[in-house]
């Protein structure tokens, strides 16, 4: 059962990133952006000693949310230099 909460973290993660940056990739790209972002985000917050996704609270909601955004960033930065 815990797979499946983590992905349906990600996936609300990768939900909000997408709606945030205006991004439309899908429901399963969402799910992949959510689960990434929570381990990018995490490293992130560690960077500034501070601790990263620890488990369902609005803290790692956060986190992954945040490391979400910037996998979109990323990824739009490296699309676009290719152009």
């Amino acid at each position: 059962m815990g797979i499946i909460l983590w992905i349906i973290f990600g996936a609300l993660a990768g939900w909000i990133a997408s709606a945030i940056m205006g991004s439309r990739d899908g429901v399963l790209m969402d799910i992949v952006i959510g689960i990434v972002g929570a381990v990018l985000g995490g490293w992130i917050m560690s960077l500034f000693g501070q601790g990263g996704v620890s488990g369902f609270n609005l803290y790692s909601f956060l986190v992954a949310i945040l490391g979400a955004v910037v996998l979109i960033w990323i990824v739009r930065a490296i699309r676009g230099s290719k152009v």
